[in-house]
C-alpha cells in the first residue's frame, strides 16, 4: 500500500529537525517516532495518531476520525484521522501535537 508522501511532508515540516524523532515504514506506511515510541503516521491518505486510552473517545468524537483497526480488532488509543480533517495545517498540527506529547510520556525505547 502507498502513502501519501505529501501527507508525510507535512508532518516532517512540522516537526521539524526534533532529534528524539525518527521515522520509520510500518503497517506499510510511515510511521513517526518519539524516542522509540510510535506518535503520528501515514497509512494511504490518512493520519494515523497515538492518543492514548484515556484520550480515544474524546479523539473519536472529533469530525473525520474512526478507531484504527489494522488487524480486524480496533486498537485503543490509536486514531485514524481522514485526510480531509487535516488538511489545513492548523488542524493537522494539533493531532502532531497531541501524539507527540502522548509519546513523550512513555518510558523511552
Amino acid at each position: 500500500m502507498a502513502f501519501d508522501e505529501g501527507l508525510a511532508e507535512r508532518i516532517r515540516a512540522h516537526l521539524g529537525a526534533d532529534p528524539a524523532i525518527v521515522e520509520k515504514r510500518m503497517f506499510g506506511g510511515m510511521a513517526f517516532l518519539h524516542a522509540g515510541n510510535m506518535a503520528v503516521g501515514v497509512i494511504g491518505d490518512d493520519l494515523m495518531v497515538r492518543v492514548g486510552p484515556e484520550a480515544t473517545d474524546a479523539a473519536l468524537a472529533r469530525a473525520g476520525t474512526r478507531p484504527f483497526d489494522f488487524t480486524g480488532r480496533p486498537m485503543r488509543g490509536w486514531v485514524v484521522v481522514a485526510a480531509s480533517a487535516v488538511a489545513e495545517d492548523a488542524a493537522l498540527a494539533e493531532w502532531i501535537d497531541q501524539g507527540c506529547s502522548f509519546a513523550a510520556g512513555l518510558p523511552p525505547k
